[in-house]
């Protein structure tokens, strides 16, 4: 997949107070150095150049990355590399890199009474992924679910969009939330979902790709309540 990388402004975005460690988020779900990263302040993030050191293209100011186009971010402090990091009251997540950086995308998030904090791994991953309502799902709304109990095959009208990325706990195994993609981008910046992270289709792929098995989610509390469904 041909991708262009553009260089963004030196605008200065701040990470609020919100992405903060509440009670109850302690080991096993964060080991001692990640509350002290994630918790005792908040992390800020500065824009960086838009590409590594063998991915920069020099453009000009009318190429700038829109905001919701995934991009590289500097952490002010050091994150190990590896790890995704969804931050549901920004709507954002953040795979981090070397050299305190990130990849960072805008999201969309599970409703308030859906969305499950905690620490993950990567259990598997998916091109196209078949799909399956949970009963869970079923029970809410069987109108709007009861016809695909049977499964949906993968494709561009599937609701996991083009990629999938199964979350995974240690002792529970399959948790049966994903980060993947969607088929309705205007959901983006909302937290609409059964609980599932969901990015753009483009964006699930450039995630996907970067991605490895076993890596490590961090999916941190709400800390406020849901006033972002209407947009």
């Amino acid at each position: 997949m041909s991708r262009t990388n553009t260089r963004p402004t030196s605008e200065k975005s701040t990470v609020p107070s919100s992405w903060r460690v509440p009670r109850g988020m302690t080991a096993p779900m964060l080991s001692r150095r990640q509350a002290l990263v994630f918790g005792a302040s908040a992390i800020g993030v500065a824009m960086a150049d838009a590409g590594t050191a063998h991915e920069q293209d020099v453009t000009s100011p009318e190429t700038e990355l829109s905001p919701m186009e995934p991009r590289i971010v500097q952490m002010d402090v050091e994150v190990p590399p590896g790890e995704i990091h969804v931050v549901p009251d920004r709507f954002e997540l953040y795979w981090t890199i070397p050299d305190a950086q990130a990849w960072l995308y805008k999201i969309r998030v599970g409703r308030e009474d859906l969305y499950e904090p905690g620490r993950f791994y990567i259990g598997a991953k998916k091109e196209w992924p078949s799909w399956t309502p949970t009963p869970d799902m079923i029970a809410r709304e069987p109108e709007k679910y009861e016809q695909f109990k049977d499964g949906m095959d993968g494709g561009p009208d599937n609701p996991l969009g083009a990629r999938a990325l199964y979350l995974f706990q240690a002792g529970r195994g399959d948790t049966f939330l994903r980060i993947h993609g969607t088929n309705e981008p205007a959901t983006i910046g909302r937290a609409v979902s059964n609980g599932c992270v969901g990015l753009t289709n483009e964006h699930i792929r450039h995630l996907y790709d970067r991605v490895p098995m076993d890596s490590t989610v961090f999916l941190y509390p709400k800390a406020t309540a849901d006033t972002y469904t209407q947009g």
